[in-house]
Order: C-alpha cells, then sequence, then structure tokens
C-alpha cells in the first residue's frame, strides 16, 4: 500500500491531499448532475404472439409450406431489420430527431439495436428437433413510452403480415409450378400422340398389329392366289375342252368361247390384285423391324410421360389442399397473447441513482488520485513511520511550519490540529523516556 499502512495514516493523506480529493468530488458532483439530467429515460415495450400449429392433422391435409417455423421467422427477421423498412419506421415516428449530428446510417444502427425479437421453442416430441416455434416476443426500447409502445406493435403487425404472406405465396408458388408441369406434360403427350399417328399414316399401320398380323395377312393372300390359280387353269381347260366339231352351233361356241374369256380376264386382275398386295405387304415385313422399334419407343416416351403426369397430378391435389387450407386461415396462424402496452416506469436508472453513483465514482476517483499523488512522493512523515520503516523513535518531531498565508481555510485548521497533536505525542514522549 506504499506509505499508507495504518488509519492515521489515511487520514494524515486525507489531511494532506484534501483540496484535490475536494476539486474532483465537487467535479464529480456537477457531472453527475449534467449526466443525470442529460440522459432521457429507456422505456420498453413488448408484444407476445403465439404461433399456433395446423387445425387440421398433416395426415388428414398436407399442407405445401415444409420449412419449420425457426428458419421463416428468421428470414423474417432479416425482412423486418432491413436497411429501408427501418428507415421507413424512422421517417414514420420521426425517432432521433432532435440529434441532427447522427446520420441516417447511425438512426437505422439505434433502432436495429433497440429492437428486440426472439423466440421460444416448443417442446419437442421424441428426440427429434423440427424447429417448431411457440412464442415469440417482439420488444423495443424508446426514449419515449408512447414510441416504444407503437413500434413493438408496428414490427408485431409486420411479423403477422410477412408470416401469412410468406405462407400463402409459398403455396400459390407450389400451386403454379405444378400446374404448369402438368399442362407442359399434357402438351407433350398430345405432341406425341400426333407424331404417332403421322408415322402410323406413313407406313400404313392403320389397324393395330404386329409383324404376326401381316404374316398371317400374307398367307391368306398366298392361298387366295392359289384359289384363283385353279380357277384359272379349271376355265381354260374348260375353254380348250369346247365341243368345236358339227354337232354345236358355231354361235353357241363362240358365245361360251366369250363367256370364258371375261372370266379368265376377271380372274387374272383379281390375281394381279393379290400379287400386288403380296408385294407390298412382303416389303412392309422386310422394314417391320425399324417400324416396330419407333413403335416401341413411341410406346415408352407415352408411358414414362403418363407416369409423370400421374405424380405430377398428385402432387398439384396435394398443393391444391394446401393453397385452399392456407386461404381458409387452416393453416399454422400467428396470433397475439399479449399486446404491447405505454410502459408506466422507465428500464433505465433513476436520476437520484445516477447522482448517487457519480458520487461515488467521484470520491473513488478522487482517493485514488491523492493516493497515486502520495506514491510519487513517498516521504517519511511522522515519528510513527520512522519507527515502522528504520526502527528508530525520534526523540523530538518538529512539525513543518509556514506563513500564515499559506494556511487559509480547512488546510489551517487541519495543520493547527496536526502540530498540536505531533507536539502533544513529543511532549508524553519527553516526560517518559522509558516507552522509547
Amino acid at each position: 500500500m506504499g506509505p499508507i499502512f495504518t488509519l492515521a495514516d489515511f487520514l494524515d493523506m486525507l489531511r494532506r491531499r484534501v483540496g484535490v480529493i475536494s476539486a474532483v468530488i465537487i467535479a464529480g458532483c456537477f457531472g453527475s448532475l449534467i449526466w443525470a439530467m442529460t440522459t432521457p429515460h429507456m422505456y420498453q415495450s413488448a408484444e407476445v404472439i403465439q404461433i399456433e400449429q395446423p387445425q387440421i392433422s398433416d395426415e388428414l391435409a398436407r399442407s405445401t409450406v415444409e420449412s419449420s417455423a425457426a428458419r421463416r421467422l428468421q428470414l423474417i427477421e432479416q425482412q423486418l431489420m432491413a436497411h429501408d423498412n427501418l428507415v421507413k419506421v424512422i421517417n414514420q415516428f420521426n425517432l432521433y430527431g432532435g440529434d441532427t449530428d447522427t446520420g441516417i446510417t447511425e438512426k437505422v444502427a439505434l433502432l436495429r439495436e433497440a429492437i428486440t425479437i426472439t423466440g421460444v421453442a416448443a417442446v419437442r416430441e421424441g428426440f427429434a428437433d423440427d424447429g417448431a416455434i411457440s412464442i415469440l416476443t417482439i420488444s423495443a426500447e424508446m426514449d419515449s413510452a408512447e414510441n416504444a409502445q407503437a413500434i413493438a406493435h408496428l414490427f408485431a403487425d409486420q411479423t403477422r403480415a410477412l408470416a401469412t404472406s410468406q405462407r400463402q405465396m409459398q403455396t400459390t408458388e407450389t400451386l403454379a409450378f405444378f400446374e404448369e408441369q402438368e399442362k407442359n406434360l399434357l402438351a407433350e403427350i398430345a405432341t406425341l400422340e400426333a407424331s404417332l399417328a403421322e408415322f402410323r399414316s406413313a407406313n400404313d399401320i392403320s389397324v393395330e398389329g404386329s409383324l404376326d398380323f401381316s404374316r398371317s395377312e400374307l398367307g391368306s393372300l398366298n392361298d387366295a392366289l392359289l384359289t384363283l390359280d385353279r380357277e384359272i387353269i379349271t376355265a381354260e381347260l374348260a375353254r380348250e375342252n369346247l365341243d368345236r366339231s358339227g354337232n354345236t352351233r358355231a354361235a353357241t361356241i363362240k358365245r361360251e368361247e366369250e363367256e370364258l374369256d371375261r372370266l379368265l380376264a376377271s380372274l387374272s386382275t383379281q390375281r394381279q390384285l393379290l400379287l400386288d398386295r403380296r408385294a407390298a405387304l412382303s416389303a412392309s415385313i422386310e422394314t417391320r423391324p425399324e417400324v416396330e422399334r419407333a413403335l416401341a419407343e413411341f410406346e415408352r416416351r407415352t408411358t414414362q410421360l403418363q407416369d409423370r403426369l400421374e405424380v405430377i397430378a398428385t402432387r398439384r391435389s396435394e398443393a391444391e389442399v394446401g393453397f385452399t387450407l392456407e386461404n381458409a386461415a387452416r393453416g399454422e396462424r400467428f396470433t397475439t397473447l399479449e399486446e404491447a402496452r405505454v410502459p408506466e416506469q422507465p428500464i433505465s436508472m433513476s436520476r437520484k441513482k445516477r447522482m448517487l453513483l457519480g458520487v461515488v465514482a467521484a470520491t473513488g476517483l478522487g482517493l485514488m488520485l491523492a493516493f497515486l499523488l502520495e506514491l510519487r512522493r513517498p516521504v517519511i512523515r511522522t515519528a510513527r513511520q520512522m519507527q515502522r520503516e528504520t526502527g528508530l523513535l525520534p526523540v523530538v518531531s518538529i512539525p513543518e511550519t509556514r506563513s500564515p498565508k499559506e494556511r487559509k481555510g480547512i488546510a489551517k485548521l487541519w495543520q493547527d490540529r496536526s502540530e498540536a497533536g505531533l507536539q502533544g505525542r513529543a511532549a508524553r514522549q519527553a516526560r517518559h523516556p522509558a516507552n522509547r
């Protein structure tokens, strides 16, 4: 502790440094007064929002909003604390308007620090954390009780509006996405069916069939050709076996020959048609593998599109259910559990406490400064210090004397009392030398 070891040393230090200590305490009192009078009171108001889970179970009607409440609230908080939104709030309530030296960026930073958004996680079901939030508290600290209540209520309203808009936007975009996907698939299926029809027409596939059908038709044509050949042979034999002897009239023979010629011509024409058809079928059978592969590719693509269409249709139905739930306000809801109120008492320190704290701080600073001054000049000032530092007890202590001009006011009073005390101790020591 330096030169201060006892209470007497401490009191002597107070006596010697009473001017410095008094000056520091007085300056501290004035500073505390200014601090207490210029520092405004701070008021806090909070609005509590309860987040209710969907009224209809997901097993019965599932919503398309799958992200956790914690993530969505984080996005909402980022939107609320955006620079443009805070600037609008500052201009609306004329916040920090009296401070002309503060720029808009600093005002935004002050408002961002004054707003607090905290959430309380819901009780877990099992061991998995689904990110559900049960309570959301929005608090505002302002130098005005009315501003604190109004800003807390404003941010709570914005939170509810953004939460509702966010869920509705997500369900709307989800439904629009699946509707667009279904529309594109239907158009793609229609285009594929048109291409298949053109392919069938180009390859003369008017009847659903395969290679077996063509081969069966080719066999039928061969049978028909055999029958026609028999009929032609029979007709030619009949023409050759006509009775041209004198027993039959010439006109009758001529008429029978003409009929047989017409029959042969008809049979030849039919035979040629069947031959042409057989040639066409033979050509189609030769190109049938490529046609079959093309048809298989059409069928595969059609099956894939139909499967995708079924999946998209199912998801579109689910999206419609989620969209209906959100529009009917049957999904997650933000309800006001405790509305923000005008605070009656400030949360900041009162002026009396500020004054008291300033005085105590000034007193401590004065004592510390006096102690530092004592450490700067570690002088032995009393017989007690001499005995403690050197082990020798002085016989006589001569006090420091000053001219009357140097001793004034409180300093003179302390000096006189000190000198009287020292003289009294020296006299007692002189009368009792055994105490040395």
